[in-house]
């Protein structure tokens, strides 16, 4: 799945083609999305100028003097700049055609992503008034941490994973981080020193800012905004290496699954 790299990595890659562009049309080939997609978002962004891009969370914001387009990458999809008129893939769905010749094209195969058209503030939609703060934002320390997880007995690789915690932190970047800081992803949250939770916060914000900066990660089929895929995933210490050696201490690397999500640590550095 996309993770906050990798639509960071998209809409950096997308902006400076959208900025002072006007959309001409929209072409809807599959609304049929996570949520459907409104069969009038043509009568709504057709001459309307691209205002603003940003991201939270996981979540692309695409601001017209209208309203707001909003883009979540679901599972496996992808946003891309393509020439006006390039014949269309089976599972490119949407395109949003500018008066550059460009068209930015919205692809997803398993058709669990989201392009929702959002005329009041973005912040305050349902599918993002509830979410935490950005982990690269100052807001987001150890101190933090350790105020939310008072009293919790959840494993803290769920805790750092609840998008109502922090947003953007998923599977592959828990992982990463916890090893980084040197944390059992199964301890209880609640049983965290405050220091270790100042580790944990650097460590996240480390591995987050080295993914965008490399790109993202390719595990499947993500590519950029630019059609490029991501190499954060040469850089990975423990995702996806279960049974490998560690690559701080040599010890085999232990796989188990935690809500059936693949969890791979050192039972020597982390702790």
């Amino acid at each position: 799945m996309p993770e906050l790299p990798e639509v960071e990595t998209t809409l950096r890659g997308v902006s400076p083609h959208l900025r002072g562009a006007t959309v001409i049309r929209v072409l809807v080939r599959n609304g049929a999305l996570r949520y459907p997609v409104d069969p009038g978002l043509d009568r709504l962004l057709a001459g309307q100028p691209v205002r603003a891009q940003r991201r939270r969370g996981k979540y692309l914001l695409l601001g017209f003097p209208a309203g707001t387009v909003m883009v979540h990458l679901g599972m496996s999809g992808s946003l891309r700049l393509v020439p006006a008129g390039e014949p269309p893939g089976r599972h490119d769905h949407v395109d949003l055609e500018l008066d550059t010749g460009l068209a930015l094209r919205y692809t997803d195969p398993r058709r669990f992503g989201l392009m929702l058209w959002c005329a009041s503030d973005p912040d305050q939609h349902f599918l993002l008034r509830e979410l935490g703060p950005e982990p690269l934002a100052p807001g987001f320390s150890g101190d933090y941490l350790r105020r939310r997880a008072g009293g919790r007995s959840m494993p803290v690789k769920s805790f750092l994973m609840d998008s109502r915690i922090v947003v953007g932190v998923g599977n592959i970047y828990a992982n990463e981080a916890l090893f980084l800081a040197g944390i059992h992803p199964l301890r209880r949250s609640g049983r965290i020193s405050r220091p270790r939770y100042d580790r944990l916060a650097s460590a996240v914000k480390t591995v987050l800012t080295r993914a965008i900066e490399q790109g993202g990660t390719t595990l499947r089929n993500f590519v950029g905004g630019d059609g490029k895929p991501g190499y954060f995933k040469q850089s990975l210490n423990v995702y996806g290496r279960g049974g490998e050696p560690c690559p701080g201490c040599g010890k085999l690397l232990r796989e188990v699954r935690l809500n059936n999500r693949a969890t791979v640590y050192c039972t020597r550095c982390q702790r």
